[in-house]
Order: C-alpha cells, then structure tokens, then sequence
C-alpha cells in the first residue's frame, strides 16, 4: 500500500509528463514508483489510438528521461526508468480503452454483481456496445465495477479460406 508521499510523488511525476507526451501523440496510462534497493523503479505506461511500437516506446523513454533530468520530481535518491505499453491485462477504466480495444473480447463484472462477456462492437463517452453471442448489449461505463480484456489465443478469422 502506498504512502501518501508516494502518492503525492506520483501525481507530481504523472502531471509532468502529460504535456510533453501529448505532443508526441501519447496518453500516460500509468505511473508506478517501487523502491528496489537502494534504488527507486519508475514505471511509466503510455498508450495511443492503433496502439504503441518499439519506436514510441523508445521515443518515449527518451522524451521522459529528458522531461526528468530537466525537473527535481524524482529528487536525489537514483532510479530505474522504465517505459512500457499498456498491456492487455490492465482493467478497462476510460472511454479511450474501449475504443482503443474494439473487436477485442471484454468480460466485464457489473456493479450490481452481475458479468458479462462479449465483443466490443462500438464506444462511445457514457458507455460501449459489446455483441454477447449474436445479441449487442449496451453498457454503461458507470455500470462497470472492473473489465478486462480476454486473451484469445484461438479465435477464429472471419475471412474464409480459399482451400
């Protein structure tokens, strides 16, 4: 559990590098500082619309390093930077993640204790629309306690083969 120092730490850290990562087409999804050692380990996951390469990871890591040489948020204590995706196993929290994820299979557990799982097939700012086998179904974000994204490692193409 987190101290509120460490929260305060991270928020300074987080609202620095909005801005400077907007411009590179980005969104900062998280932010996580753990103490390693004698050292701290600063994780930064970042995300954007069509998702993220190796060059925007890199590009990233860079324009991060800099924005933190430049500012006293990290103090003296040394670090491990690490920037990373935002990866599949994250809880889908903000319009932008299910968008971002359309297509993609979602089982998401309702406030009123309730799952569903099914294909997203639209988004939009109050809610998504997810094809639960054969039937859409609109859910309201407000609705949502968690949702995660399923891995599917044998999902069918909907292309048929010419064979």
């Amino acid at each position: 559990m987190s101290t509120p120092h460490q929260d305060a730490t991270r928020d300074r850290i987080e609202a620095e590098l909005v801005d400077p990562l907007r411009v590179m087409g980005l969104d900062v999804e998280a932010v996580e500082v753990t103490p390693a050692g004698k050292r701290r380990v600063l994780r930064v996951a970042v995300d954007k619309d069509g998702g993220v390469t190796l060059d925007d990871v890199a590009d990233a890591t860079r324009e991060v390093s800099r924005v933190l040489d430049e500012s006293d948020v990290m103090g003296e204590m040394p670090y491990t930077l690490e920037v990373t995706s935002r990866g599949v196993d994250r809880p889908l929290t903000l319009p932008r993640h299910w968008r971002r994820n359309q297509d993609r299979l979602v089982k998401a557990t309702l406030t009123d204790g309730s799952s569903v799982t099914g294909r997203i097939v639209g988004s939009a700012e109050e809610s998504a629309t997810l094809d639960v086998e054969g039937t859409r179904r609109e859910v309201a974000y407000a609705d949502v306690a968690k949702a995660l994204v399923q891995i599917e490692f044998n999902r069918k193409s909907e292309k048929k083969d010419d064979d």
